[in-house]
């Protein structure tokens, strides 16, 4: 009995004896497993340094360009600061911070392209921008150091005019701010138009940012004639120089295409692979012109006026009688779709869509953009008109957003205010069908009242050119859908019947 308790009681040791030593030889844990011994209150190490990410900004956007930005590294940001400006396909964006910190590295420079989910600036949250360090306090017995007095902002900016003195003397090239580089996309586009670098301008603005009256006078100055004296005989080889000029060998010049353009160039070839048949009406504007009339007329009236729309065009009484056929014709208001198609799982589909998001094809200084009025159906002449007047005004100055330009279900193109009669438009990707209103014209036509059809009177006409998808809306289809817009710009009053 007693060897057996002192044989259980060695045996016991020596298992004890062993497990020591493997957890001795046994490495550390890392301090992120899991298994890692964690004191009270402790948890694991956040990383200080957070990438922002390139957030989605639009319908199948993938890449934008960064135009300007508003930070540079070891500038300090807070949350929702903005961090730079991009441009996609569809607008101008600025970019805001998910974070307060420092910012430690730009990924991309201005004027290179971005990737749509990838880090394009790295914040460190836990950083702060070096604060002044206070000097240490003198022993005793020591004489205090004098600290350096700062200069003031006069003698600050005294001393830079005195270097770029010094820089012209020497003829060293002139120092430009901080910011010379950047400016507003109109800007940026207007040097594009006039073949100019943003960089060889002197800017004066903000810490040197360039203007566009900066752009205007350089191109002055470039463009003047240089002083010469005027002599006092032709001389005999200027005609020949001229004729040689003109006779002389084709000269191309290439250019990049500006920003919109090249969004234009993408979509336009998307566009083409739809195949398209054209669709042409002529409708009487007559009875729309006496009510237009009629109304502006009232909204002149002191009193009479409750909205922001001074004045009413065409086109809002154009663009409810298209939302009305809508209803009717459900499938111009549709898309096709191809990505179920694409993966073999099934055949091409038709998706309806419940909204009449109704783009206006705009012409602008920087070039035709497509912005979209949401659900028309619950708007009436007066809506529509206020937010045709907001999406022209943001485009004109080329602040439309992501949002005013995205989510449109057919398009309405406008090229009657500059001219021509007929056009053949181009149908917007993910849309089936689209309009093109030309320009109005007085003609002499035959009376529709009883008793006077001999008689030739005056009638205000315009013509209605429709393209549509082939693949999903026939001829048949389209041509019912384009009388019920032509019966109702005719007899506009039938939008009072059909108000929601």
């Amino acid at each position: 009995m007693f060897l057996n308790h002192s044989s259980r009681a060695v045996r016991q040791q020596w298992h004890l004896c062993r497990g020591l030593s493997r957890r001795a030889a046994r490495p550390p844990p890392s301090p992120f497993s899991p298994l890692a011994p964690r004191a009270f209150h402790g948890s694991r190490a956040l990383l200080a340094i957070k990438p922002v990410l390139l957030a989605d900004i639009g319908e199948g956007i993938v890449e934008c360009e960064i135009i300007q930005w508003f930070v540079e590294p070891g500038a300090r940001v807070e949350e929702f600061s903005p961090l730079c400006e991009v441009q996609s396909d569809k607008a101008s964006v600025e970019i805001t911070s998910r974070f307060a910190g420092v910012v430690k590295k730009l990924h991309y420079d201005a004027g290179e392209m971005a990737k749509v989910g990838r880090a394009f600036v790295d914040i460190d949250i836990e950083g702060d921008v070096k604060d002044e360090v206070a000097p240490p306090e003198p022993a005793p017995n020591e004489k205090p150091t004098p600290s350096p007095v700062r200069p003031s902002t006069e003698e600050v900016a005294a001393a830079q005019v005195a270097v770029s003195v010094d820089h012209v003397a020497q003829g060293l090239p002139k120092q430009k701010g901080k910011h010379a580089t950047l400016a507003t996309p109109a800007v940026r586009h207007l040097s594009r138009e006039t073949g100019v670098d943003i960089s060889e301008i002197d800017g004066t603005g903000k810490d040197g940012r360039v203007l566009k009256e900066d752009i205007y006078k350089f191109v002055q100055r470039r463009d003047a004639p240089p002083a010469q004296q005027t002599p006092a005989a032709t001389p005999t080889g200027a005609l020949s120089s001229l004729e040689a000029s003109v006779t002389g060998p084709q000269q191309e010049t290439p250019t990049a295409l500006t920003r919109t353009q090249e969004m234009m160039f993408k979509s336009m070839t998307r566009s083409l692979n739809i195949p398209h048949f054209l669709y042409a009406d002529e409708v009487d504007f007559t009875s729309l012109v006496e009510l237009r009339g009629r109304l502006n007329r009232v909204l002149s009236k002191p009193g009479m006026n409750d909205s922001q729309v001074a004045k009413l065009s065409y086109l809002p009484f154009i663009i409810k009688a298209v939302s009305m056929s809508l209803y009717k014709y459900p499938i111009l208001n549709a898309r096709v779709d191809f990505e179920s198609a694409s993966n073999g799982n099934s055949k091409p589909m038709i998706v309806h869509r419940s909204q009449h998001n109704i783009g206006v094809a705009m012409d602008t200084p920087s070039g035709l953009l497509v912005p979209v009025i949401k659900n028309v159906g619950s708007l009436n002449i007066l809506g529509i008109a206020a937010e045709l007047t907001r999406l022209q005004g943001l485009a004109v100055t080329g602040k439309l957003s992501p949002q005013d330009m995205s989510g449109g279900t057919i398009t309405v193109s406008n090229i009657g205010n500059i001219g021509g009669t007929f056009l053949s438009p181009v149908i917007v990707e993910r849309e089936v069908a689209i309009l093109g209103i030309g320009r109005m014209r007085t003609v002499p036509a035959f009376s529709t009242l009883p008793g006077e059809e001999d008689k030739i009177v005056k009638r205000q006409t315009c013509n209605f050119s429709w393209s549509a998808d082939h693949r999903v809306v026939d001829g048949a289809t389209m041509a019912r859908a384009a009388e019920v817009v032509r019966a109702i710009v005719e007899e506009p009053d039938v939008m009072v019947m059909h108000l929601r």
